[in-house]
């Protein structure tokens, strides 16, 4: 049957049918992923459109996939972070949905505690696994929707739940039905995506899951999983590792709205942020990720990073309140004891702080040489330096101008007093930072009149 893109303006045939391939033995890709050796890339050189949606959002996992290689976050710290979330995504809800685990007391009563607050972004949301004794966690705790475990690669059908495709497939369908009998939205979790069969077994699945939507006038969502990173965003890339073609072929094969389509990737090949912007970018509307990106071994796309990834894409500088990143990193280093990587992008304590004199000498007669952004007005934090043997003068100078709000010459006889005894400390054998104790220190006995009352330019004192 053909019918009209109104996207692309032409005619195309829109009726694609893929039978379920119940293979005897399992496909592994061993060209692929040999195991014994890093995984290759292949190309095949067919290139997808790029088709972003009209609207694109984020929804979270810091208390799920975030839960699973951390110690868990007390009831008082999901609450406080959930709350945070809220504000961050804006007076628009970009931060959309937020996933929960069901199963123990403490994750019942954090989900209590959430939805006390009354907030309609981000909705608070479920997760199971694909078996109906897990249902009624979901029915309990009143939830609308609720994510369902339904892994597609034959690694985990075959080698994990010792099933054959067929029976694989009669399972999930299951539990979606019942979901769906009870009025529940079901999230397909397409656990490991980047490794399965996609003409042979999640096309066909896919194309069911859109049969029981229509049957029940319900959306079916599918959160496309990259479970072991293996995803790359290249343009002509072979499947299953094309996140273009995945997300693409789900939409045009499948039938699927790019609304009721997330991406969740994971960075063991350091690629999360780049897969999910261009998920975004190839049809998906919904990226997932966790806070500062903790979450099962490598990580997932920092929720952090894929706002300012949305901002960047759509050009929206107040769908997000992004002083708030700099809120969450202060919690996690103060009440949640977190070390975070101080060269962390937006969290990390040194992301917009230079050790280098050259850079701070440029950062002392224009910032914008050496900083992303204006970091002060967005994330509130000025571009600063680390003092070490590296700073120069210059460096000193941009420390001062940061903590005392003035500006001090590089000649000043004080400021290379300074120097000269970090100088010292560092040939001596120092290997550390100076701290922010022992500047403060130094500049006492060198540069006291910074510890004096400033007059400004009124004649007024500061």
């Amino acid at each position: 049957m053909l019918k009209w893109n109104d996207h692309w303006h032409v005619l195309q045939i829109e009726e694609h049918t893929y039978d379920l391939q119940d293979v005897a033995e399992p496909e592994l890709y061993r060209d692929v992923f040999p195991y014994d050796s890093v995984p290759r890339v292949p190309f095949n050189m067919r290139r997808v459109p790029m088709m972003p949606p009209e609207d694109i959002w984020i929804t979270d996992t810091t208390f799920r996939d975030g839960q699973q290689a951390r110690p868990p976050y007390t009831v008082k710290q999901i609450v406080d972070l959930y709350e945070m979330l809220h504000r961050l995504g804006g007076t628009r809800g970009y931060i959309r949905q937020c996933e929960f685990f069901l199963y123990t007391k403490k994750d019942k009563e954090a989900v209590a505690r959430c939805r006390e607050l009354g907030y309609r972004y981000p909705e608070i949301t479920g997760w199971i696994r694909a078996n109906k004794e897990d249902f009624h966690l979901v029915k309990e705790m009143g939830l609308k929707e609720t994510g369902i475990l339904t892994s597609c690669s034959d690694y985990h059908i075959f080698l994990k739940l010792k099933k054959k495709r067929s029976e694989a497939m009669a399972m999930y369908l299951d539990i979606v039905k019942a979901a769906l009998d009870e009025g529940i939205i079901p999230r397909c979790h397409f656990e490991d995506a980047t490794r399965a069969d996609f003409y042979g077994f999640v096309v066909p699945f896919a194309q069911r899951l859109m049969e029981l939507s229509r049957e029940y006038g319900m959306p079916v969502k599918i959160r496309v999983c990259d479970t072991l990173g293996l995803g790359v965003p290249y343009s002509g890339a072979a499947m299953p590792r094309s996140v273009p073609g995945l997300i693409y072929g789900l939409i045009r094969y499948s039938g699927i709205p790019s609304e009721w389509i997330e991406w969740h990737g994971h960075n063991d090949f350091c690629k999360v942020l780049a897969n999910a912007a261009t998920a975004w970018l190839y049809g998906c509307a919904v990226a997932n990720g966790t806070l500062l990106g903790l979450g099962e071994r490598t990580g997932n796309a920092p929720v952090e990073g894929l706002v300012m990834e949305h901002i960047s894409l759509k050009g929206d500088d107040n769908a997000f309140d992004t002083t708030v990143i700099t809120e969450i990193a202060d919690y996690y280093r103060k009440e949640i004891k977190l070390d975070i990587p101080p060269d962390k992008p937006f969290v990390g304590s040194h992301f917009n702080v230079t050790c280098a004199g050259i850079h701070a000498d440029g950062i002392l007669k224009n910032e914008e040489v050496y900083n992303i952004f204006d970091t002060r007005k967005i994330l509130g934090r000025p571009p600063g330096v680390a003092i070490t043997d590296k700073s120069g003068v210059a460096g000193i100078c941009l420390w001062v101008a940061n903590r005392f709000d003035r500006t001090v010459d590089k000649k000043h006889p004080g400021i290379l007093k300074v120097k000269e005894e970090i100088d010292r400390q560092f040939e001596e054998g120092r290997v550390t930072v100076i701290s922010d104790e022992e500047m403060l220190e130094l500049l006492r006995a060198h540069v006291p009149e910074l510890f004096e009352p400033h007059v400004g330019a009124g004649g007024s004192r500061e």
